[in-house]
C-alpha cells in the first residue's frame, strides 16, 4: 500500500523509523524538503501531487511554523488564517485520498524563546473538532510528549529526542497500519453484507 507523510521537521525526524516500522508492505513517499507553515504546505500540494499520486492514506502535520513568534509582535499564523488554510489542506487530501491523518502538533520546551505551549495547545484545541468533522482521523502525538516534556524534547527545545522519535515513529506506524487494516477489512466486506467500520470515520489516540 502506498502512504504519503507530510509535515515539518518533527515529521522529517520520525518519517524513516516509519518507514521501517512499516516493512515491505508498504511503499512511502515524503517531500525531501521541510513542509514548513501551513500555507506553504497548501502549495506544495501541488508541487508534490504527482509523487503523492496513488496513496491511500496521507499522515500530515503543521503548526510549529505557524504559531512561532519570531518578532515579538504575535504568532506567525494567526488562528483564522491557521484554521482556514488546514481546512483548505484537509479538503484537497480527503478529496484525492481515501484516509486522511492529522498529527497534532507537539509541544516545546518552556525554555522556548519562540513558542509558547499555551499557544501550541490552543491552536490544537481550535483545528481537531474541525477536521474530526472532515473526517480526518487523529494521531495525537502532542498529549504524551506533553507528559515529559524534559524527555522527549531535545536540548534545541523544540525537537524531538531519540526517546521522542522512537514514541512518535512507534505511534504513527501504529496509526498507519491500524487504518490500514481497517481498510483491507472493508475491501473482503461482500456485497449487501453491513460495514461497521465508516469509510474516513474518526479514530483518536
Amino acid at each position: 500500500m502506498k502512504i504519503t507523510l507530510l509535515g515539518d521537521s518533527i515529521r522529517i525526524q520520525y518519517q524513516s523509523k516509519v518507514t521501517e516500522l512499516l516493512g515491505s508492505d508498504f511503499e512511502v513517499f515524503a517531500p525531501t524538503e521541510n513542509c514548513r507553515f501551513a500555507k506553504y504546505t497548501l502549495r506544495g500540494l501541488f508541487d508534490w501531487g504527482k509523487e503523492m499520486s496513488g496513496s491511500r492514506i496521507v499522515h500530515w502535520n503543521n503548526g510549529l511554523w505557524d504559531i512561532c513568534n519570531i518578532f515579538g509582535d504575535g504568532v506567525f499564523t494567526s488562528e483564522k488564517e491557521y484554521v482556514e488554510n488546514m481546512l483548505r489542506i484537509a479538503d484537497i487530501l480527503v478529496k484525492k485520498h481515501e484516509k486522511v491523518i492529522f498529527a497534532t502538533t507537539t509541544p516545546v520546551t518552556e525554555r522556548n524563546p519562540y513558542n509558547q505551549n499555551s499557544d501550541i495547545i490552543h491552536y490544537n484545541e481550535i483545528l481537531v473538532p474541525r477536521l474530526i468533522e472532515r473526517g480526518v482521523i487523529i494521531n495525537d502525538l502532542h498529549m504524551p510528549l506533553y507528559a515529559d516534556i524534559e524527555r522527549y524534547i531535545c536540548d534545541d527545545n523544540v525537537h524531538l529526542t531519540e526517546e521522542g522519535i522512537s514514541l512518535c515513529a512507534n505511534m504513527t506506524a501504529n496509526i498507519i497500519s491500524d487504518t490500514a487494516a481497517t481498510m483491507s477489512h472493508n475491501a473482503e466486506i461482500k456485497e449487501g453484507e453491513t460495514q461497521d467500520i465508516k469509510k474516513g470515520a474518526p479514530v483518536i489516540i
